[in-house]
């Protein structure tokens, strides 16, 4: 398919536009949390739905979005999913009770699985130039990096004049111009030879999925004692099982699993997947840290987040030249090992580190996301045919939601017990309140504002301190990680071209054994 110029560009600013809501979406509700709670007063089990069932909803049903998109037309779903979006914002900001607004955020993860694959697989047809689309691919992950920097921004602008629900009606004037534009601008594309959805692999991956973020998080809040995980792995392990032998099987696919036996494709899924490990779990981290530990308020917290989000904004817009100059490999594994550098200067902050040397950490690491991720989307989605663009997006999509939740239970898992463990009590502190103060940094500085005059400040400074010790190890750990990536992607990716030639399919619609990818 050919696009006018001007019709490419306006399509990636659509693209843009749309994830950019996603991402700043996917980041405000955690600055909203305390007001929700003050103003609704869900259970511990409400709440802790009202937090994960959009992840849920979304990773769950990315691939069956992203194949129903190939089929019907990724504009005709772009356009259908921002209607819903926009119609589940409104039912999420007005939300009378707990299972109200867990109702309204199922309705928002479904709206975004139609949403996040259609943006990139739209990219994907209209720019069919290679160069060209490293360039589109390089700023809409530059866009997507900006929102998860933006929401705390956005989201703490808001809560210091409004209720917590005004962060969800932002979403509705620009999913409004979305659709108005959309219309106008977005060519429709699709697979001319999609063959029939599977409609037994459409449950066996959404159950599969779903049952493997579960798991992850069950793991990380609960321990892996509890019986919730051994279930939720054990489901997600025989369902995804089944699945992956049901593709190989069938003429038309959901995912064509062939695809993971190349290198380009495989590895470039498994460093995007963990890079995303790694950032959402510092995300977590540092925002506990500016409010918690330095005590600053949420809108001056996310301020002061922004400069790791421009600088992976800048490092996604050089990533499409620097490959031209060193190739895939030597870009995404230096985007990896400068990710380890920022996280070991991450380390070594203490309590009276200046803020310059947290920008420093954070500018770091910032561009070395901001490589990675450029570079492994634009791979991803060069290593397939275009008429495939939509399941290929919502593979790559599903190792964002997966990556995110796993960096959760590993890191989350490594600076919750650090702190568990090391926390040092002063004597006089009641029995019943020592285990909600080794619970978090939150619950212990909530107990110390109750207790008296200087056991309470001495309660504070310790779990203050304790936490920002377990932050250092856990950011050591990711660095380990991050590290070992950047050799293993130096492997993984040798030989793959800077610049990818079209992938075709065969007779039979299906990939052809070997593309010209690898």
């Amino acid at each position: 398919m050919t696009s006018s110029a001007p019709r490419k560009w306006g399509t990636l600013v659509i693209a843009c536009l749309a994830v950019l809501l996603l991402a700043i979406d996917l980041t405000v509700l955690h600055l909203a949390a305390p007001k929700l709670v003050e103003d609704m007063r869900p259970s511990a089990t409400q709440f802790l739905w009202i937090v994960d069932v959009y992840g849920f909803a979304l990773a769950g049903l990315l691939i069956t979005m992203g194949n129903v998109g190939d089929r019907i037309g990724r504009k005709r779903l772009l356009l259908i999913g921002m209607a819903a979006f926009a119609v589940a914002s409104v039912l999420t900001a007005y939300a009378p009770t707990p299972e109200w607004l867990i109702a309204a955020r199922v309705l928002l993860g479904v709206a975004g699985a139609t949403i996040m694959p259609s943006t990139l697989s739209m990219i994907r047809n209209v720019f069919t130039n290679p160069r060209e689309r490293a360039t589109a691919v390089g700023i809409w992950s530059s866009i997507s990096a900006m929102g998860f920097a933006l929401g705390p921004v956005i989201g703490g602008a808001l809560l210091n004049h409004f209720w917590w629900g005004s962060v969800f009606l932002l979403n509705v004037p620009i999913a409004v111009l979305i659709i108005i534009v959309g219309l106008l601008v977005l060519p429709e594309s699709r697979n001319p030879r999609p063959g029939r959805l599977d409609l037994v692999s459409v449950p066996l991956s959404i159950v599969g999925i779903v049952s493997a973020v579960y798991a992850l998080k069950t793991g990380a809040h609960d321990g892996l004692a509890q019986s919730g995980f051994w279930v939720a792995a054990a489901l997600a392990l025989v369902t995804l099982t089944l699945f992956t032998r049901r593709q190989t099987r069938l003429a038309a696919p959901l995912i064509d699993v062939r695809l993971f036996r190349h290198r380009a494709f495989s590895g470039a899924v498994g460093a995007n997947l963990m890079c995303v490990f790694s950032m959402l779990a510092s995300s977590l981290a540092f925002a506990q840290y500016f409010q918690l530990v330095l005590g600053w308020s949420p809108l001056i917290s996310g301020l002061a987040s922004l400069p790791g989000g421009v600088s992976a904004a800048v490092g996604g817009g050089l990533a499409a030249p620097l490959v031209g100059a060193i190739g895939r490999a030597r870009v995404v594994s230096l985007g990896l090992l400068l990710c380890a550098i920022g996280y070991l200067l991450y380390s070594r902050i203490e309590m009276d580190s200046g803020y310059a040397y947290m920008v420093l950490a954070m500018v770091v690491a910032g561009v070395g996301m901001g490589f990675t991720f450029a570079v492994t989307n634009d791979t991803i989605l060069a290593s397939v045919p275009k008429e495939q663009a939509g399941a290929a997006s919502a593979i790559s999509e599903t190792g964002f939601e997966i990556g995110g939740a796993l960096g959760i239970a590993v890191l989350g898992t490594v600076l919750n017990s650090t702190y568990r463990n090391n926390l040092e009590l002063p004597a006089g502190v009641p029995a019943e309140a020592a285990a909600q103060i080794r619970e978090s940094l939150g619950g212990a500085l909530e107990i110390a504002a109750t207790l008296p005059g200087r056991l309470g400040e001495a309660v504070a400074a310790s779990a203050r301190q304790t936490f920002l010790d377990s932050m250092q190890m856990t950011m050591v750990t990711g660095a380990i990680l991050l590290a070992v990536l950047a050799g293993v992607v130096l492997f993984a990716l040798r030989g793959v071209p800077k610049v990818i030639p079209e992938v075709i399919l065969d007779d039979e619609g299906r990939v052809q054994d070997e593309p010209a990818a690898v």
